[in-house]
């Protein structure tokens, strides 16, 4: 049985290419859908460019209303039969009721070493409390802010001079290698579990 991959993603998706990229051949899951909840997003037209389908559910029409907006986003990810989601650069925190319904079938990309830097701005937190090395984790989502059991990570090192986009590219590096892997593994388990 392949299993059906949606990537969630808010902005130009290169975590997102490297994971449909890596899909492929005797990988256990393809992707289903590419989903963002900007109609902007550069990711769409790479996502559509590699055969891919693409919804878009914008979260700016439903307001405050998270509830009805996670619906809208629950039933396009049921409607393209989808199995396991991953996060990729989707910049809406999401709330408990959607995550107990995709909880073990949800996994995210975090640029730091969790349980350090939950949140945002990880790279310029990392280099003012003087680390000496930055990374990035791929983890389980609970409904706790970047708290899910982590299925693995990629260590950095913090150069001397380091700037946030310098080492928030080298990150990237990483994350571009570690996401895929991960994704691969967490697949197989699940595949392996449904024999």
């Amino acid at each position: 049985m392949t299993l059906r991959v949606a990537i969630l993603i808010s902005g130009s998706g290169s975590n997102m290419v490297r994971l449909v990229e890596d899909m492929v051949g005797d990988h256990p899951a393809r992707p289903c859908l590419v989903l963002s909840n900007v109609a902007s997003a550069g990711g769409l037209g790479k996502a559509q460019a590699r055969g891919v389908p693409t919804a878009v559910v914008d979260h700016k029409p439903y307001g405050d209303d998270r509830a009805a907006f996670e619906e809208a986003l629950h039933s396009a990810l049921v409607a393209h039969g989808t199995q396991i989601i991953c996060l990729a650069g989707f910049m809406r925190v999401l709330t408990e009721g959607f995550v107990r319904r995709w909880e073990g079938k949800m996994l995210n990309i975090h640029p730091s070493l969790l349980p350090k830097y939950k949140g945002l701005n990880t790279h310029a937190r990392a280099l003012e409390a003087g680390d000496t090395q930055a990374g990035c984790s791929v983890h389980l989502v609970t409904p706790a802010l970047d708290d899910g059991p982590i299925l693995g990570q990629r260590a950095v090192p913090i150069q001397p001079g380091d700037t946030v986009d310098a080492l928030a590219a080298r990150v990237l590096v990483e994350e571009h290698q570690l996401y895929p892997a991960a994704l691969r593994d967490f697949c197989e388990s699940v595949s392996k579990h449904n024999e």
